[in-house]
């Protein structure tokens, strides 16, 4: 099953549209879009599994100039309520 995350993103003032622009050519990377709140960008990054998604984040988007900081948000999913465990 293929893995994906919510990636937020805050960067430098007046930095913002060129971290989109160079977030849409970074492979993995699903969608980026500028918006407004407490982050200035939100991506979907996908990949085979977390690592993945992890070194995507850790040497292509937190290495881009204007990058402040990231959060990442893994998506889960649950095939049932049955096949949770506490």
């Amino acid at each position: 099953m293929k893995a994906r995350a919510f990636v937020l993103i805050n960067c430098q003032a007046g930095t913002t549209r060129r971290i989109v622009e160079k977030l849409q050519q970074i492979p993995g990377v699903e969608y980026a879009e500028a918006v407004t709140g407490p982050y200035d960008i939100i991506a979907i990054v996908s990949g085979s599994d977390v690592n993945y998604i992890g070194v995507v984040i850790a040497e292509r988007i937190q290495t881009i100039e204007g990058v402040e900081k990231t959060i990442t948000c893994n998506v889960v999913r649950f095939d049932s309520l049955d096949s949770l465990i506490y």
